[in-house]
């Protein structure tokens, strides 16, 4: 089994259901994507990436986003192209493709051949001011994108999907990773808050484990402790993954 088959199955479950519920509690935001809606955005950027980027099995793909709804979809699309995810910084690494949020902008841009900006403005909405030469704005070329996908080159259990500091997975062995994670929760349709500062490689199982849960997720940015309570309480959370202030 492959990471879109996590997807895929969770679709055909109940496409209504919530997937992906985001706050920032320091802009006071929240948005909530269905199952539907999820696939629909992870849709759009697959096909963003395989018939804009060039992205093809095995392409790099590193994700340096923070915790955000919009970090989520580009995993699965990534995923869904055959693409190999590295989450956070390229750092010293060689990769394809360069997602980044606003602040990259400031500084040095990645080296990589293509790069891809996100405003991570509310509703998904494109930057305000123009971009560096060379650099994509995701959210105003998105939207012109496909609603369904279709990959040249479907991945499968033994193509490579991740790498964290040095390690590789494959889907294989994500998927088995996020079985366990969701067995260890014992609960049935587990909802899960995670978010703050929690590593990446935790990001990703918790997000895997929860599609092959038949769960959701709610994604929490700059979380305050002393609105976790009332959070818990009105999301109906009843797992509470990697979460750090």
């Amino acid at each position: 089994m492959s990471i879109p088959d996590l997807l895929a199955e969770a679709l055909r479950r109940d496409p209504a259901r919530p997937l992906l519920t985001f706050y920032d509690h320091a802009t006071g935001e929240r948005v909530e994507l269905s199952t539907a809606t999820t696939a629909n955005w992870v849709a759009k950027t697959a096909n963003m990436l395989q018939d804009s980027l060039a992205a093809a099995s095995g392409t790099t793909v590193s994700i340096d986003l923070p915790v955000h709804w919009e970090r989520a979809v580009w995993m699965l699309a990534a995923w869904e192209v055959g693409c190999v995810v590295l989450p956070g910084p390229a750092g010293e690494q060689t990769c394809d493709i360069a997602v980044v949020g606003p602040d990259a902008l400031d500084g040095d841009l990645p080296d990589a051949d293509e790069i891809v900006a996100l405003s991570l403005r509310p509703l998904g909405a494109r930057f305000a001011s123009e971009l560096p030469a060379g650099v994509v704005d995701y959210n105003a070329e998105v939207l012109g994108h496909g609603d369904h996908f279709t990959p040249y080159d479907r991945p499968g259990a033994e193509t490579k999907a991740l790498v964290v500091d040095g390690n590789e997975r494959d889907h294989g062995a994500c998927v088995e990773a996020a079985r366990r994670r969701a067995a260890g929760w014992q609960q049935p349709q587990p909802r899960v808050l995670t978010g703050g500062t929690a590593g990446v490689e935790d990001a990703v199982e918790i997000l895997l484990a929860a599609l092959a849960a038949d769960g959701s997720v709610v994604l929490a940015a700059n979380p305050r402790a002393d609105r976790l309570a009332s959070l818990r309480a009105d999301e109906q959370i009843n797992v509470v993954g990697a979460l750090d202030g």
